[in-house]
C-alpha cells in the first residue's frame, strides 16, 4: 500500500517483535525499534517494503534471498526476508553472532545510551550522529518504557526502597519527611503521630 506508516504506528506495529528480541536475545527493545526506525524509515523504505529489512542489514556471507540497492556504494547487496519478524530476528542474531559486538551484551539492558554509543563504536553504523539519533527517538516515544516493562520494574526503582526508618540522634520530622519525599503531615498520618516527638530508635513507617 501506498499508505505510509507513521513512527508512532510503526512502533505500535513492531514493539511486540521488539520485546520477543529483549526477552531471547537480551537486547534492549528501545534499541532495536529506534533502529528499525531509522533503517527503515519507519518502515518506509525500499528495503524494508520490498525485502522486509528493517536494519539495512547487508549480505555480509548471506545464504538466503537477496535484494541489490544503492547504499554506501553503488548496486549493494541486501538480505531478503520473508517477514518482518525474520528481520527482527536476524537483527538479533546478527549482533550476538559477531565478536565486535560483544561489548553490547555487557551493557545494562535499561541502558539505552550506552547501547546506541557502543553500537556506532562497533562499527554498525557510519554515521557519527547514529548515538544520538537513536537516543533521541528512545527519549522523544518513551521507548525505555518497554524496556522497563519487560525487565519488570521501572529502573530508577531498583534501589529497594526502605518501607521504614529507624530514628537516629538529630533526626526530626522535617529531616525525615524531606529525605523520603513525604510531608510531615504524610509522616504523621502514617504512624499515627500525635505531635512531632520522636524518641532514638523509634521505627517510622515511610512507605
Amino acid at each position: 500500500s501506498s499508505q505510509n506508516l507513521t513512527r508512532k504506528q510503526y512502533i505500535t506495529k513492531y514493539s511486540s517483535l521488539a520485546v520477543k528480541q529483549m526477552r531471547q536475545y537480551k537486547i534492549p527493545a528501545s534499541i532495536t525499534l529506534a533502529q528499525g526506525i531509522l533503517e527503515s524509515n519507519n518502515g518506509n523504505s525500499k528495503l524494508a517494503v520490498k525485502a522486509n529489512n528493517h536494519f539495512g542489514i547487508k549480505c555480509h556471507g548471506w545464504e538466503g534471498k537477496k535484494i541489490f540497492e544503492d547504499d554506501d556504494k553503488k548496486n549493494e547487496c541486501f538480505r531478503k526476508y520473508k517477514n518482518a519478524e525474520t528481520s527482527f530476528k536476524d537483527h538479533s542474531e546478527f549482533l550476538i553472532g559477531r565478536k565486535r559486538y560483544a561489548n553490547l551484551f555487557k551493557l545494562k539492558k535499561h541502558d539505552y545510551k550506552g547501547w546506541a554509543k557502543e553500537l556506532r563504536r562497533a562499527g554498525y553504523a557510519t554515521d557519527k550522529k547514529y548515538p544520538q539519533k537513536l537516543i533521541s527517538l528512545i527519549e522523544r516515544y518513551e521507548l525505555y518504557k518497554i524496556d522497563e516493562e519487560v525487565l519488570g520494574k521501572p529502573y530508577a526503582e531498583e534501589k529497594t526502597m526502605d518501607t521504614n526508618h529507624v530514628v537516629v540522634k538529630g533526626d526530626t520530622l522535617y529531616s525525615i519527611s524531606r529525605k523520603y519525599n513525604l510531608t510531615i503531615e504524610n509522616l504523621k498520618n502514617l504512624n499515627n503521630l500525635k505531635d512531632t516527638n520522636l524518641n532514638i530508635g523509634q521505627v517510622l513507617i515511610i512507605k
